[in-house]
């Protein structure tokens, strides 16, 4: 049987692995194909989509995009986009600048609690990429402020800690119509993560099959057997396909790997042949 991975970072946005790098590392685990879903980028497709041409390996042009739902955020796929498409590219573009916007006054906020990082070392240490919270994680790290990027988050960069900036994001609609705009298709990433109850969970679900949404993310590396059957079953009963994968960020995410997760992660790839009688 062929296996896949349908949610996958590069350095391009808060990953370790370049494009290229991660179309080498998905044959190495012997998947047929994977997308690639930075956040809010897609500046590494072409390399990865090159790059798998030469090595055997499909890659799906993908993208993950954050939505605000009352008062949290959640995160929409898309997969299949076309990647030089110019409206979407304007809308991305909306995006970057928010973050640059947000990323200024964490930083201002980081300085006034005494941490002596400028933004020439968080440029550096994203290189060619968009500075996201991982970098600043991976700074604070190196500055000795934090023994690892996730105590970094932990203490100062996730809501309600000293360092954290909600940032300006798009509607869940908006979301929606971009990536079909794109010709793509829209898929609720990671469900279970927004510490929704049940019925809001419906509730979630429902409002977005009715804007648009085609897919649930069914089969994730932090689910738990009972979990991804609830969300099989309610990709069932919403008529949405599901979709598979790991979030893998190199590094970032040391304890989990592409294509495996933590280790029991199987997304076959028969879910990637359905979703594309959907296009």
């Amino acid at each position: 049987m062929k296996y896949i991975d349908l949610h996958v970072h590069s350095a391009s946005s808060d990953g370790t692995l370049s494009p290229r790098e991660l179309v080498l590392y998905a044959k190495q685990k012997n998947l047929a194909a994977f997308a690639l879903t930075d956040h809010d980028v897609v500046d590494g497709i072409e390399e990865a989509v090159d790059e798998g041409l030469k090595q055997g390996i499909e890659v799906v042009p993908g993208i993950e995009l954050a939505a605000r739902y009352k008062d949290r955020e959640i995160h929409i796929l898309g997969f299949f986009i076309d990647y030089k498409d110019p409206h979407f590219l304007e809308n991305l573009a909306w995006i970057q600048n928010e973050r640059k916007r947000r990323n200024k006054k964490m930083l201002e906020k980081l300085n006034s609690i005494g941490f002596d990082i400028t933004i020439e070392e968080l440029k550096k240490s994203a290189g060619k990429d968009l500075i996201s919270r991982a970098h600043f994680g991976k700074v604070i790290q190196e500055k000795g402020y934090a023994n690892s990027v996730t105590e970094a988050f932990k203490l100062y960069l996730s809501p309600g800690k000293d360092a954290y900036v909600q940032r300006e994001v798009y509607t869940p609609k908006e979301c929606i119509n971009f990536i079909h705009e794109a010709k793509g298709l829209a898929v609720l990433a990671h469900p279970t993560l927004y510490d929704l109850t049940q019925k809001e969970l419906k509730d979630l679900i429902n409002m977005l099959k009715d804007e648009g949404l085609d897919g649930l993310e069914a089969i994730y590396s932090l689910f738990t057997k009972e979990e991804e059957y609830k969300m099989r079953s309610l990709a069932n009963r919403y008529n949405l396909f599901i979709t598979g994968g790991s979030d893998f960020h190199g590094k970032n995410k040391r304890q989990i790997d592409m294509g495996v997760g933590r280790g029991n992660l199987k997304v076959p790839y028969e879910l990637l042949e359905e979703m594309k009688k959907r296009i």
